[in-house]
């Protein structure tokens, strides 16, 4: 072991002095080159190519760190939502979310986008919702815990980058169609594929259909207390909430291949997507004053649309370098309307608020990347992203003037990259990428704003694989990402509440908001003893400067929240993951496919008194355990998924509390030809909810707010057939 860690420490202070002399900046390539076939019958030159296909792994092959999600595991639980999927994946959490679908993706523990999500590669425009995005229609999904270059930086938590099928099979037919339902939810759905070749022409289409009705009880008390603890306000109150949600994904794609061995690719994705809902709560007072409206009815109805195509032209240089351009463009439609009636404690209603909203955005984007060997171990990279989009916004709110709103933001970004095979165990990747963002926001209720910020992230990362040692690899990198602010945080538009008080506040837009930027350190050890086989323990800090919370003030009529900059914050964590097949421990053991993987994460807040000033509500804990068993037709499985809440202190009056989460799910899968197989699903076996508690506390007393959300259990069934 010593020996092993003298190796370690030459080897990152090599790195690290490799980075600060290069000259050159750097990307993760891809798979590495394939020796020259020795001269071979054909027979033999088949099983030489596929044995080298099937000995690249991009976790294990690639400089830059990367978790690859094949479409066969994605699938595999027979989900109606990529979001089911991804709170799978090791280190991934995913918060809130009830039987209406939602739920915010973490990585490590955090979320209010310091997580990024793109969609081959991009941003996915205002209004989309991954509760909407059929896993059918995903080819894989990439998981990158570090930044790349290629990818935009602001991605503090890390990446995960979901891809829209491209492989084409020849001549694929298959419809899958199914239902899921639990108590007061149902949820159909049916998933079409085409696909085949003709010449030199190749194409895929996709459709998916979506649809969920629910209704649910979710409980609520709030509690009051004066600066001496006496119990001064005490309510109870009850939603009932009912809805249902409906999607359509279609990917159109085409791929021609000319005679100069170019490639020229046309994708195209249409998401439309409905919500309908009715929230009707009651409020019952057994102590203080009643509130303004003891009793509401809320109704929301939410279309969204949008359409996205890319054209994407490939051109192979005879020098081994490749050039890579694609142009894309994105139109989509958002409207919402709201009515909500309030009715006072003597039942008369003196509530009636009608708010009618709708917005139109539209954008335009360019990359562009060449990439060439150079010489010997060098593989380099140059290229750009830019785009310009728009949002076209009114409101209207009955009795009061149409507010108008318009926002324009424009991006660009250049960065170079090189992965560096110094020797043939180490391998360094150098990048860097320049960012710059401005936005403009302007209304005829607010002064027209404009932000410019700009970031330059140099990033490097290294691996080396450990001598006297057939798979030991250790990884390091350094990286510097940031979060800029959303336009919804930026616009100084008031939108209220119906209750207004310290638990349930107006919320407004701070156009002074700066970006957070965050300097990163990842450090990992892999194992790999076989054929599928992995152990790795990884561990990470983030150093956040100009953090952003939500703060809550009194403003002298109404409690408001806005978001601020407040200082540093730091996070920290360390991860634990383990798979492999029983037979690589016991030959002679059943066809059992084994995970498991234990995530801690810690975090505080300069500006914030401790204890227990986290980051954003951070998970703290997760783990989650899963075992695959095959036995001729059948494949059978479960998993187990557990993560901790707790408190968090978010400010010196502002504080919250969520309750642990535990979900069991058990799938199986019965093959009853080549051409048909039954899916069966039944997730949150345990049927397991959880408690959210909102608190705020200064010199005139404590106010206490605690919302419980029902989990209930749900059998999918999915017939999948091949014509």
């Amino acid at each position: 072991m010593s020996s092993r860690q003298h190796h370690l420490r030459l080897a990152v202070i090599a790195a690290a002095l490799s980075a600060a002399m290069s000259a050159h900046a750097q990307q993760a390539a891809s798979a590495p080159a394939e020796k020259p076939a020795k001269p071979a019958d054909e027979k033999m030159q088949q099983v030489e190519v596929r044995g080298s296909t099937e000995a690249y792994n991009p976790r294990r092959d690639d400089t830059a760190s990367k978790i690859v999600v094949n479409h066969d595991e994605i699938v595999k639980y027979g989900d109606t939502s990529v979001v089911d999927v991804l709170k799978r994946l090791p280190g991934i959490t995913v918060s809130g979310g009830s039987a209406r679908g939602g739920g915010e993706v973490r990585m490590r523990g955090l979320g209010a986008g310091y997580t990024q999500i793109l969609l081959n590669g991009e941003a996915a425009p205002a209004g989309f919702s991954l509760d909407s995005l059929a896993p059918d229609v995903i080819e894989r999904i990439e998981v990158l815990r570090s930044a790349s270059a290629e990818f935009s930086t602001q991605s503090i938590a890390g990446t995960i980058n979901i891809i829209l099928k491209k492989a084409i099979k020849k001549g694929q037919r298959e419809l899958k169609a199914g239902v899921g339902k639990g108590a007061g939810f149902v949820n159909p759905t049916a998933n079409l594929q085409l696909s085949d070749k003709l010449g030199q022409m190749s194409y895929s289409f996709t459709a998916n259909v979506f649809h969920r009705k629910y209704e649910q009880d979710t409980p609520s008390e709030q509690e009051g207390f004066d600066p001496a603890g006496r119990l001064v306000m005490q309510r109870n109150s009850q939603s009932r909430d009912n809805g249902q949600f409906s999607a359509i994904n279609l990917s159109p794609r085409l791929n021609w291949t000319l005679a100069n061995g170019d490639t020229i690719t046309s994708q195209s994705f249409v998401n439309v997507n409905r919500y309908r809902g009715n929230d009707n709560v009651a409020t019952f007072t057994t102590v203080g004053p009643q509130p303004a409206y003891p009793r509401a009815w809320f109704h929301n109805l939410n279309e969204n649309e949008f359409f996205r195509t890319d054209l994407n032209w490939v051109h192979k240089l005879e020098t081994g370098a490749k050039l890579d351009l694609k142009v894309g463009g994105v139109v989509g439609g958002l409207g919402n309307e709201q009515r909500r009636l309030g009715f006072n404690p003597a039942g008369a209603q003196t509530l009636d608020s009608e708010v009618l909203s709708k917005g139109t955005d539209r954008g335009v984007t360019s990359t562009g990347k060449f990439s060439t060997p150079m010489f010997e171990g060098h593989a380099l990279s140059v290229g750009w992203d830019g785009g310009i989009s728009t949002r076209d916004d009114q409101r209207a709110e009955r009795g009061l003037p149409v507010e108008l709103f318009d926002a324009r933001v424009d991006r660009f970004a250049a960065y170079a990259q090189d992965e560096w095979n110094i020797t043939p165990r180490w391998s360094v990747y150098l990048g860097a990428r320049w960012e710059g963002i401005r936005t403009r926001t302007a209304g005829n209720t607010f002064d027209t704003a404009e932000t410019t910020s700009s970031v330059w992230s140099p990033l490097f990362q290294t691996l080396y694989k450990l001598p006297g040692t057939k798979s030991d690899q250790v990884r390091f990198a350094v990286t510097r990402t940031y979060k800029a602010p959303n336009t919804q945080s930026l616009i100084p538009r008031r939108f209220k509440s119906v209750n207004n008080s310290s638990t349930e506040p107006d919320f407004q837009g701070n156009p002074d908001l700066k970006p957070e930027l965050a300097l990163g350190l990842d450090a990992s050890y892999e194992h790999y003893w076989g054929e599928g086989a992995l152990l790795s323990a990884s561990a990470s800090m983030r150093r956040i400067d100009n953090f952003t919370r939500n703060g809550v003030l009194f403003d002298g009529e109404r409690w408001v929240q806005l978001p601020v900059n407040d200082g540093r914050a730091t996070t920290r964590g360390i991860e634990l993951e383990a798979k492999f097949p029983l037979k690589s421990l016991i030959a002679t053991a059943p066809a059992l496919d084994l995970r498991a993987s234990v995530s801690r994460n810690w975090s505080s807040v300069d500006a914030v008194p401790g204890p227990n000033n986290r980051l954003n509500a951070q998970t703290p804990f997760s783990a989650t355990l899963g075992v695959d068993y095959k036995l001729g037709a059948l494949t059978t499985g479960g998993s187990f998924a557990f993560k901790t809440g707790g408190p968090v202190r978010i400010s010196t009056t502002q504080s919250s509390y969520q309750t642990a989460r535990r979900e069991l799910e058990v799938y199986g899968l019965w093959k009853f030809s080549p051409q048909n197989q039954l899916r069966v699903a039944v997730s949150n076996i345990l049927g397991q909810g959880y408690e959210a508690q909102n608190t705020y506390a200064d010199q005139f007393g404590t106010v206490n707010r605690s919302t419980s959300y029902k989990g209930p259990v749900v059998l999918r069934a999915t017939m999948e057939m091949k014509f």
